[in-house]
């Protein structure tokens, strides 16, 4: 990824910050993960996502308070942008994000974050959040006492969490997820995003041990802690909604997600929610694992395989006319889906929102480029400059409009409830 920096460092200043508060940022990657973001590039980024909303037609029946559990980046950012700005919905938001200090940026959740805020209260709505561990009884007792206090209830809940570990409330065992095959040993193509070189990928398969953490960590066990918190508390709203992101993909990637320890959790997260659905039904309640599209984000940047699929992916459904990021997919998601009563669902009960991604004509596509796909035609028969830009722009980088060799102040204010 380094040689499409250039547009992004400025010449006279080598390092990403200069002395003082103000300071010029540039991008600064390791692997799957860039340390530094751009507040000004972040905020561009909110009111692109947030233009989208506002040109798609209004909600027929949206929600008028939600949480998102995970609501800083990617789908549970666009889940707190889609209910707002298409339907005029308070939102309340929980993340564990850094915040910036004089001489250090924040992550670009932060930045998100108050990007979002601040354009949500001009038009009047409250938009308030919790910085913390979601996964602690400490933050479910604070989203409780914030609800009652300014919202009475939520008539919708998205749980969209991608954590690496997870300390469990109840006796502090901190548990890591992994991603691997849970049979054999995997072998596949992949990218090294780095040096946008084709490379072939083995990983050796989890012990159950790891199986079993994972499922821990990504599993449906934390969001139904959340909707037994809620409701035991009285500030779920009849007819409440709940919702949880989940991915399958295409065959090539099942070793490593749909059959790996992933895919575990995801098994577990439909248990769960056929659980948490049986215990809504009282109230009217809904619950369902929302099946999204593959997108640029910094999880599926650190699975092994997906970004050379994302590349290609992206290629064929933009030639197709039918390519969306993660603000269109939760347009649609809560315009065709959510909306009704009864939204349309798979044989497993499931929505399915990446009906585009895996059409037929598309997956064979897909297949008959991944077949051929090397190091040399890599940018001509994938998308691969797109998912370097998409990439970075998810850390406020190669937006446009924004001056990237001036300084610019860090520190950004986010509405946090105490």
């Amino acid at each position: 990824m380094t040689e499409d920096l250039a547009p992004f460092l400025p010449i006279d200043h080598p390092l990403p910050f200069a002395d003082g508060r103000a300071m010029i940022i540039a991008p600064k990657i390791r692997g799957f993960i860039c340390t530094t973001a751009h507040p000004d590039g972040c905020a561009k980024h909110i009111q692109d996502q947030i233009d989208v909303a506002k040109a798609a037609p209004k909600l027929q029946n949206p929600p008028k308070n939600v949480l998102v559990i995970g609501s800083s980046t990617g789908y549970g950012l666009a889940s707190r942008i889609v209910p707002a700005f298409s339907g005029g919905a308070n939102t309340l938001g929980i993340f564990f994000e850094k915040p910036p200090t004089e001489k250090k940026t924040g992550s670009a959740g932060w930045y998100n974050t108050a990007a979002f805020e601040a354009a949500a209260k001009a038009e009047g709505l409250y938009a308030r959040s919790i910085n913390g561990d979601a996964f602690s009884d400490e933050i479910k007792a604070k989203a409780i006492a914030e609800i009652k206090a300014s919202m009475g209830t939520v008539d919708c809940i998205i749980y969209s969490l991608a954590s690496p570990r997870r300390t469990d409330p109840k006796d502090g065992t901190v548990y890591k997820s992994c991603l691997k095959p849970t049979g054999d040993t995997f072998t596949q193509k992949t990218v090294n995003t780095d040096k946008a070189l084709v490379e072939t990928v083995t990983i050796e398969p989890a012990n159950e041990q790891e199986i079993h953490d994972t499922v821990k960590v990504m599993g449906g066990e934390d969001w139904e802690l959340w909707i037994d918190a809620l409701s035991e508390a009285g500030v779920l709203a009849d007819g409440a909604t709940t919702v949880a992101y989940s991915y399958i993909g295409p065959e090539l990637t099942w070793a490593v997600y749909t059959n790996g320890t992933i895919g575990r959790a995801k098994e577990h997260l439909e248990e769960s929610c056929a659980r948490i659905a049986e215990k809504l039904s009282s109230s009217n309640g809904r619950a369902y694992v929302s099946v999204n599209k593959a997108v640029v984000t910094q999880a599926s940047s650190a699975i092994p395989v997906v970004p050379l699929y994302i590349s290609i992916l992206f290629k064929k459904m933009k030639a197709a006319g039918n390519h969306e990021d993660c603000i269109e997919q939760i347009q649609r998601l809560f315009s065709a889906r959510l909306d009704s009563e009864t939204p349309e669902l798979d044989e497993k009960g499931r929505i399915r929102i990446d009906d585009w991604e895996m059409r037929e004509d598309i997956q064979a596509l897909v297949a008959e480029t991944w077949s051929e796909v090397n190091t040399e035609n890599l940018r001509s028969v994938s998308d691969f400059s797109s998912y370097q830009t998409g990439f970075l722009k998810l850390f406020g980088f190669g937006l446009d409009g924004i001056d990237y060799a001036a300084e610019t102040e860090p520190l950004r204010e986010v509405d946090l409830v105490n």
